[in-house]
């Protein structure tokens, strides 16, 4: 909760919101991205991806700087106290397990990439299960190890993102570049949820990180300055890169980049950083939502991340494409109910927001709706031989705005029409 005398500037917000961009999984989506479709396609679809993301992230922290509360206490109204750490911490919990298993799965390609090019091998499954370990017993040491990391690793990987994006533009790859055709064929909305669910978690828990903000100015500068150019120019360095190397194995791109070892170990670096935030995060989820002590915080990190390593195990990688449009269901209709509480009913004044005890089923129940009809068209793509639906990214936000709205209304209404038999 923010204190009189804390502030941050729009910049300063706004280098964290890039920060949070310049990863891996940036990279991932613009090599899924441009394996199934064209470059201005690409670049066009991680434009409006990250433009809604940003919209939501507007209208998400400007609620907390306003309130000067973090997301799961503003979001008390529409779900209530318990029923926003509830749903909160379920999402975060699936979203970090999710994400690490898909960074340790990348990790452990890379090392039995790299070690392949030393004639040693090592099946991936197993490599993904030592990287998984590591980053593990890593995360349970704390902020002081991913503190170091990220001072060695972020640097590395502006670096070794430079150096290959220059390689890119110069010589034969241009050629290569102009004469690309993708190997699948990805549909707009499908592109839209690729992008959308690799910072949908971002945009919602915005707040936790604009609640040190003052003016609601701060917050557009820092999320439109902050996201939109980081992100698509990592999309775009992942896209140009698969590209030039003609792979779609991203980890295969880093070991052509200068040398194998250095390319391999950055890669190796930047996952690790990555992970241990998810392991964290995933924990304090874990004792959020399933009321665990406090005292056993490094458990809950060590379960968290020991079931994103079995998942990394079993292959989680292969399956980003859905999770990324399961992410993208499942969490803006969360934004969707909030949007609707504090912009439409109460007008944007934070002097009629107030925190409900206990759980607030209308909030609730409209989300859910919401994140289950969104999420039907990934569920069905898992079972080919039954009707397909197109993928709508943005059907689940809407429809848990309307549903909360009326529902709203309807109560509201019921409540005057009580006071008024009386």
């Amino acid at each position: 909760m923010r204190n009189d005398g804390e502030h941050q500037s729009w910049y300063s917000l706004g280098i964290i919101w890039a920060g949070a961009m310049i990863s891996i999984p940036s990279l991932l989506v613009g090599n899924t991205l441009i394996s199934n479709m064209s470059l201005p396609k690409t670049l066009f679809v991680s434009f409006v991806g990250y433009a809604i993301v940003v919209l939501i992230m507007i209208l998400q922290g400007i609620q907390s700087s306003d309130l000067g509360k973090p997301t799961v206490h503003i979001a008390g109204q529409v779900f209530g106290k318990k029923g926003s750490r509830t749903i909160l911490s379920i999402i975060l919990t699936i979203a970090c397990l999710g994400w690490f298993g898909i960074q340790a799965n990348v990790c452990g390609a890379s090392l039995a990439n790299l070690l392949a090019k030393y004639d040693m091998n090592m099946p991936v499954p197993f490599a993904s299960f030592l990287s998984g370990l590591v980053m593990v017993i890593s995360a349970i040491y704390g902020i002081k190890v991913l503190r170091v990391l990220s001072y060695i690793a972020v640097p590395l990987l502006v670096i070794i993102s430079i150096i290959g994006l220059v390689q890119t533009l110069t010589g034969d790859h241009l050629q290569a570049i102009h004469n690309y055709k993708p190997n699948g064929n990805m549909s707009f909305m499908d592109g839209l949820s690729v992008t959308m669910g690799s910072f949908a978690l971002g945009a919602v828990i915005a707040g936790d990180y604009s609640q040190f903000s003052k003016k609601r100015s701060e917050v557009l500068k820092a999320a439109i300055f902050g996201i939109i150019p980081a992100g698509i120019l990592m999309i775009g360095v992942g896209a140009l890169l698969t590209i030039a190397y003609q792979t779609s194995d991203i980890t295969a791109v880093f070991l052509n980049i200068a040398t194998p070892f250095i390319g391999g170990v950055v890669l190796i670096l930047a996952t690790w950083k990555t992970n241990m935030v998810n392991a964290i995060s995933g924990g304090i989820a874990l004792i959020n939502g399933f009321n665990i002590s406090k005292g056993k915080e490094k458990m809950a990190v060590g379960i968290a991340g020991s079931v994103g390593t079995l998942l990394a195990v079993v292959g989680i990688l292969n399956y980003f494409t859905p999770i990324m449009s399961i992410l993208s269901a499942m969490i803006p209709p969360v934004a969707g109910v909030m949007i609707a509480s504090y912009w439409v009913m109460n007008k944007g004044d934070k002097s009629s927001w107030k925190e409900v005890e206990g759980v607030n089923r209308l909030g609730v129940f409209s989300w859910l709706v919401g994140a289950v009809i969104a999420s039907i068209p990934v569920v069905l793509s898992f079972f080919p031989s039954l009707p397909q639906v197109p993928n709508q990214p943005l059907i689940g936000i809407v429809i848990s705005f309307v549903i909360y709205f009326f529902g709203y209304r309807i109560s509201v209404q019921k409540t005057v029409m009580l006071e008024e038999n009386r």
